[in-house]
């Protein structure tokens, strides 16, 4: 089964490719995606049901990945968000983790590890009913 993913991220060229890799590799259908905080709020306060992952980045064109997550906080219990981000620090991993967040994940060196997660949470996802 797909996994339905949104994606927040400001830099189209990472955006498109992690899109590319993630359908290639993780079997992800993409939904939609944003590069603001307005936007990504926005995109999954009106579609609450049409996602099952939602990666976002910290630092965005305008606001904050932080934003987005504290508006994804009341979801379904099969919806999973992680950050994907340059500055997986401690710090910000703790911070995410407050925030309700599934998984964090370096964009330098962890893409292996989002895309292994990905395909993890696509097995696991329920089965449509007939």
């Amino acid at each position: 089964m797909k996994l339905r993913t949104y994606i927040v991220e400001d830099n189209a060229t990472i955006r498109e490719n992690l899109i590319g890799t993630l359908e290639e590799l993780a079997a992800i259908t993409p939904v939609g995606a944003a590069d603001t905080e307005d936007e990504g709020k926005a995109w999954l306060a009106a579609h609450p049901a049409q996602w099952d992952l939602a990666i976002v980045d910290l630092f965005l064109r305008q606001g904050s990945g932080l934003g987005v997550l504290a508006a994804c906080r009341e979801r379904q219990p099969h919806q999973h968000v992680v950050v994907l981000s340059n500055y997986a620090t401690p710090d910000v991993r703790m911070r995410c983790a407050q925030l309700g967040v599934d998984a964090v994940f370096d964009k330098s060196n962890e893409i292996d590890a989002l895309v292994d997660y990905c395909i993890a949470q696509g097995k696991a996802l329920p089965e449509a009913p007939l």
